[in-house]
């Protein structure tokens, strides 16, 4: 096995998180890799905060939507699709003025000011994101 490479991406104000890590990725062919991100997210930015219940007749996300610029941590993973595209799954807590609010990013957090994001990939085979029928979602399979 060889090793995975560390990369580090400062996204400017307006850059949309997972489209320039998925991007970053498919530019540099990397299949997996572990992620952290710090730093601003702007007004607009959106997260899946939970799914509607009940959730018997599938799943409908609930998505917050932030009114204002937040601080952000988050970390997640970068996982390829059944046709070689990476895929990000991100979960981070974003918070201001003492109130936070956590969630998935992939509904479309905008970066703020700075916002930071430290990729360590990861060598090795067998881990993809297919498409599962019950939820409409690709969810990892090992």
């Amino acid at each position: 096995m060889g090793k995975g490479r560390t990369f580090v991406l400062r996204l400017e104000t307006g850059n949309v998180l997972h489209e320039v890590v998925e991007r970053f990725s498919k530019e540099n062919n990397i299949k997996s890799a572990f992620l952290i991100a710090v730093g601003g997210i702007g007004e607009g930015s959106r997260m899946t905060v939970g799914p509607e219940v009940p959730y018997d007749d599938g799943i409908i996300p609930i998505i917050h939507t932030l009114d204002a610029p937040h601080e952000l941590t988050a970390s997640g993973t970068i996982f390829q699709d059944e046709d070689g595209e990476p895929i990000m799954h991100m979960h981070g807590s974003a918070g201001r003025e003492g109130k936070a609010v956590t969630g998935c990013l992939r509904a479309g957090v905008i970066a703020w000011l700075v916002l930071e994001v430290v990729l360590v990939e990861m060598v090795g085979e067998g881990a993809i994101r297919k498409k599962d029928e019950a939820t409409g979602m690709k969810i990892l399979r090992l």
